[in-house]
């Protein structure tokens, strides 16, 4: 399975693997799974942590080697499939999840049911 987690699943991941679905649990650790973490995640955690309002792994090149995830970087393509996407989601960080996914064909790890409604797979986070 390829998985593109989202914010909140890669924090769980990383701090509190209980918070996540026994399933998403599973998929993540799974040997055969390649995950992606994407610098949009990145983005997001830098800008809360600047905030005060996070505490969260600073050194994400170590925690996506340490958890042989695959640094997904932001691509024009990305950037322009935002474009056509339904406005279902008004988070821009979320919006560009969403469409990594479909450019990259990647099952996106999430609860934020508001992504559900977009066409792509998803694995309940």
């Amino acid at each position: 399975m390829r998985l593109l987690l989202d914010t909140h699943a890669f924090l769980w991941w990383m701090a509190d693997k209980a918070r996540l679905s026994d399933r998403a649990r599973v998929e993540i650790g799974a040997a055969r799974a390649v995950v992606f973490l994407s610098a949009v995640v990145c983005w997001e955690i830098v800008l809360k942590q600047a905030r005060g309002r996070i505490d969260a792994p600073s050194d994400f090149a170590a925690a996506a080697r340490d958890n042989r995830f695959t640094v997904l970087p932001i691509g024009l393509p990305h950037v322009q499939a935002v474009r056509e996407l339904p406005t279902v989601h008004a988070d821009p960080f979320d919006r560009l999840l969403v469409a990594q996914a479909v450019v990259e064909g990647l099952t996106l790890v999430t609860r934020d049911a508001e992504i559900g409604r977009y066409e792509i797979p998803v694995l309940a986070a």
